[in-house]
C-alpha cells in the first residue's frame, strides 16, 4: 500500500506488509507474527511505530532487500504506480530509506536470520 494511518499492522499475525508511504502513530503494535517493509522518505517512521511489541532496522540484509524489491515490483505490476516504478527505477538511492519491522517474538523463528542489531 501507498501509505496508512494510525495503527498500521496492528495486531498482525502473518503475511508480508509493504508501506509505500507514511505511517500514523502506533505501528505495529501488538504485531506477533509477519513482517513488514515501511518506505520511510522522510525518515519520521521511529516517531510513529510503537517500540512495545516490535523491532526494526535499516533494510539491510540481500534476501530480505529482494524480497521487499520483488513485492514493490508486484505491487507496480498489478496497479501501475507510477510511484513503485519509480522507487524500482532508483532502488540503489531508495533502498536506504525502508525499515524491516519484525514481531519481538519472531526474531529467533525467522528462516533467514537478521545480521545486524535492530531497534528496541
Amino acid at each position: 500500500v501507498e501509505g496508512c494511518g494510525t495503527n498500521g499492522c496492528e495486531y498482525m499475525t502473518g503475511g508480508i506488509a509493504v508501506i509505500l508511504g507514511k505511517v500514523g502513530d502506533n505501528f505495529g503494535a501488538g504485531m506477533t507474527g509477519g513482517m513488514a517493509y515501511v518506505y520511510d522518505e522522510e525518515d519520521n517512521f521511529e516517531k510513529a511505530v510503537n517500540p512495545d511489541s516490535v523491532v526494526w532496522q535499516r533494510l539491510s540484509n540481500e534476501h530480505y532487500e529482494d524480497e521487499c524489491k520483488t513485492l514493490i515490483g508486484k505491487h507496480a505490476a498489478q496497479t501501475g504506480s507510477n510511484f513503485s516504478k519509480s522507487l524500482l527505477a532508483e532502488w540503489e538511492l531508495e533502498r536506504g530509506k525502508f525499515w524491516q519491522v519484525i514481531p519481538k517474538e519472531m526474531l529467533t523463528r525467522l528462516s533467514v536470520p537478521l545480521e545486524s542489531e535492530a531497534a528496541e
